[in-house]
């Protein structure tokens, strides 16, 4: 076992001397050493409830006859960050769990590796670390949160918070409404109830064999998600013994699963830059192109929010992600996962309730998956877009630039009325190196919602936009302002044409006059110049790459 290093052999008295202090007992030593990475924390409401599984996932270890050690990893809230300096940290928050969770399991040898995780840059970050280390590992999601509920009306934290607020501005709801939805939206712990990037990213972490099944859907609240807690306990003994360790689980075939599972769910764009950092983790070729080749040949059959009007629980109730597996059919390529189940006989055992939650391949919501990739002048390395999220209407959209350096200048400019129809709202400086972080522009494009401008208003970035994001708004711009990229020349009444069918974005202006714009306009200063984020700023690479550190 790895953990021998540290516990077997004369030279390791002081080790075990110091293992002692922590209460294990002479067995122990003889046993599979498994750290529990707990993202637990008090301040995410996805989180709150980590503490009972982490006993449940103790227990697990215990019946399968390996030692528990719990360690911490820190969490930020997307929601909370959002529309502020906090979002600045969110996505570099990411390297630094993978980091963490390295040189905690480096430095003490552990065998096997559970991570309880929820929200949003956790998952991922968790991800990232299990790829990188390739030691025998599972993923406890903790799961989402069920709906709220004010006077019969089912309540999600994005519409009826983040696009309420806007509704408010604009005189459609009064004051005691807001404020009833505001104590009402969100009941209790968990991830946010709809397809935003938390729940996305449980799904497709199961999806990519990673977490037992049901694991990505199960409520936070059921019974059921402390029993998958200590089933997963026991199985990380199981693949220790067996040395099944991720690389062999996330492969090429497993990751096109999962892109295959988010296209049909409609999941968020932010999986986009997960799935290529995960990938370029597990050294696994991973090109942005593969996204939008499986969109095209993939159903999108959920409606879930935002775009839809489900919600997480209700995917559950319809058979979570093995229904989805099994309702994709032949779409869906065998691959060995975490549970001892191969992918397709967790398809052959699953069942599909209620068909309009899920809908059969030859009836779906669309007949392309839930994001599309577009290219053009504007966007080299490409963009990224939620098209199950836009209205038929604006899927293809002409408009005259109106230009921000930051998001809250257009957030306020938004809000204060000043955005008319036929605008293309272009947040730059936003990016992985520009923001830095690539803020998610959800307080925005809810605005442009809750303003009634869905249907008229389009939005780019080279930033990004939380799970929670519907409408016409484009993020993941590549190259970014930051780095040069056409976004940075943009100035306001250029006309921009955006084609989603068409997978292009086209800024109207010649050749010759945007090598002008180049020669003549001067790159902004970066806007942190010390600390953490200013060395992230240095180390990271393009979104259409993953937004990964390259040293």
């Amino acid at each position: 076992m790895r953990s021998d290093e540290v516990k077997k052999g004369l030279e390791r008295v002081p080790h075990r001397a110091l293992l002692y202090a922590t209460g294990i007992n002479k067995k122990d030593f003889s046993r599979p050493f498994i750290g529990i990475a707990s993202a637990f924390t008090d301040i995410i409401p996805g989180h709150v409830e980590m503490r009972s599984l982490e006993r449940f996932v103790e227990r697990g270890v215990a019946y399968g006859g390996g030692v528990p050690f719990i360690f911490g990893i820190p969490g930020i809230c997307d929601g909370i960050a959002m529309g502020h300096s906090g979002m600045f940290y969110s996505l570099p928050s990411r390297e630094l769990i993978a980091d963490a969770i390295e040189c905690v399991v480096e430095a003490h040898k552990f065998d096997g590796l559970v991570c309880l995780t929820n929200c949003d840059k956790i998952t991922p970050g968790m991800l990232m670390a299990i790829a990188r280390l390739n030691i025998p590992a599972i993923v406890v999601t903790a799961g989402p949160m069920i709906a709220g509920n004010f006077a019969g009306q089912r309540l999600s934290l994005v519409r009826d918070t983040f696009e309420a607020l806007a509704r408010y501005k604009k005189g459609e709801i009064d004051e005691a409404t807001l404020n009833n939805l505001e104590v009402c939206a969100c009941p209790g712990a968990g991830s946010c109830q709809g397809l935003y990037t938390a729940n996305t990213m449980a799904c497709l972490t199961e999806a990519l064999g990673m977490s037992l099944p049901g694991c990505g859907t199960a409520p936070a609240v059921l019974a059921e998600k402390k029993r998958i807690a200590t089933y997963s306990g026991e199985r990380i003994v199981e693949l220790v013994k067996e040395n099944v360790r991720p690389r062999d689980i996330m492969t090429r075939s497993a990751f096109e699963n999962a892109i295959t599972v988010d296209m049909a769910l409609g999941g968020s764009t932010n999986t986009v830059l997960h799935l290529l950092a995960v990938a370029h983790e597990a050294e696994v070729d991973l090109p942005l192109e593969v996204f939008d080749e499986i969109s095209k040949k993939t159903p999108h059959i959920a409606s879930l929010r935002p775009g839809g009007e489900y919600f997480m629980e209700d995917l559950h109730w319809a058979g979570g992600i093995p229904a989805v597996l099994k309702t994709l059919g032949d779409r869906i390529k065998d691959n060995p996962t975490v549970s001892g189940y191969t992918v397709k006989q967790i398809q052959e055992r699953a069942q599909v309730f209620y068909s309009d939650v899920l809908r059969p391949i030859d009836k779906p919501y669309h007949p392309e998956g839930g994001l599309a990739v577009l290219f053009g002048n504007l966007a080299p390395e490409g963009a990224v877009v939620k098209q199950s999220a836009v209205s038929d209407k604006m899927l293809r959209f002409k408009g005259k630039a109106r230009c921000f350096d930051r998001e809250e200048d257009a957030l306020q400019e938004i809000l204060g009325g000043k955005i008319q129809p036929g605008t293309v709202i272009v947040i730059r400086y936003e990016g992985p190196k520009g923001g830095p972080g690539m803020r998610e522009m959800l307080a925005p494009t809810s605005a442009v919602i809750g303003m009634g401008l869905g249907e008229s208003v389009a939005l780019i970035t080279d930033g990004r936009f939380s799970g929670g994001t519907r409408g016409p708004c484009i993020g993941h711009v590549s190259p970014e302002a930051a780095e040069g990229g056409p976004i940075a020349y943009v100035k306001d009444g250029d006309e921009i044409e955006i084609d989603i069918p068409g997978k292009r974005i086209t800024l109207l202006v010649s050749d010759e006059e945007l090598e002008r714009r180049k020669k003549e306009m001067k790159l902004l200063p970066p806007k942190i110049t010390k600390g953490y984020l200013a060395r992230y700023s240095r180390f990271v690479t393009s979104a259409s790459k993953g937004a990964v550190y390259q040293l």
